[in-house]
């Protein structure tokens, strides 16, 4: 419909949003009391209410972390005390910022509805806070399953640490970014919604933090199995001074058998019939 990067459709797209989205009072939004057993609650769009928020973005920012919050419930002033539901830490709120695209506004205050930012939080997206006389969490967002990954390595090893701190921070401003680590190639892979999605982590890493990146497929790693019964009679003869080895090694293996329908035992069983 349009495209951000070329400045197409952002204003009818905004108008939309205007014209056709639900306003904040026109919605059902519930939480889950912790303190009663995750017992489903209805917040409401009450400034009389106790305070819930949920940070629903992370950017970094030169002050800092800066954190997006929608507002569910109550009213919020410059200085409160709120909990974290998620890591059950209290953080205080010493500045509340409005945001007007790439610009922002210092408020002293923010009531239900509202969606404003904070700094100086240490929290990842997805997290709930709330006033301190209740313990509510919102719904967790939906996170879809990544549908492309990439392996990543930094061009110099002396830049790892700053790789790894930047994998860290953009998996905690976007939880639809995984990164893993494949136990036996030993490659770091990022996953996401799409090439676009990597593509822009990428170069946000070589801009941010001046990292020159290896970008690759994962390699697969196939695996072999045994799928009939084989002998073997080995003889391990070594000599290097000394009293040297020897011996001498029969058997056979074997796949285990299952019946038709069950899952197959990956297992491995090992029987000795060593006689004498």
């Amino acid at each position: 419909m349009g495209s951000a990067y070329k400045n197409k459709g952002v204003q009818p797209l905004l108008d939309g949003v205007l014209d056709y989205l639900p306003r904040p009072d026109e919605v059902k939004n519930f939480a889950y009391d912790l303190a009663k057993d995750n017992e489903k609650v209805q917040t409401e769009i009450d400034n009389k209410k106790p305070f819930v928020g949920l940070a629903f973005k992370l950017e970094e920012s030169q002050f800092g972390q800066l954190t997006y919050v929608r507002i569910y419930q109550g009213r919020l002033k410059k200085g409160a005390t709120l909990n974290n539901t998620a890591t059950k830490k209290k953080v205080k709120i010493s500045r509340m910022v409005r945001m007007h695209s790439n610009e922002m506004e210092d408020i002293n205050e923010a009531s239900a509805g509202d969606i404003f930012a904070i700094f100086g939080v240490d929290c990842a997206s997805g997290e709930t806070f709330c006033d301190q006389n209740i313990n509510w969490t919102m719904q967790s967002m939906h996170v879809p399953e990544p549908v492309m990954s990439l392996t990543i390595k930094p061009k110099r090893t002396d830049n790892l640490e700053h790789f790894l701190k930047a994998l860290n921070r953009f998996q905690r401003e976007d939880p639809t970014f995984v990164v893993k680590q494949n136990q036996e190639s030993e490659e770091i892979i990022i996953s996401g919604m799409g090439e676009l999605h990597l593509f822009i982590y990428c170069e946000r890493m070589k801009r941010e933090y001046d990292i020159d990146l290896i970008v690759g497929n994962p390699t697969v790693n196939y695996r072999e199995t045994i799928s009939s019964k084989q002998t073997f009679n080995f003889l391990h003869k070594k000599q290097s001074g000394g009293a040297g080895q020897f011996a001498r090694v029969i058997g056979y293996i074997e796949p285990k058998e299952t019946e038709e329908g069950e899952e197959p035992d990956l297992s491995c069983q090992f029987v000795d019939k060593t006689e004498g």
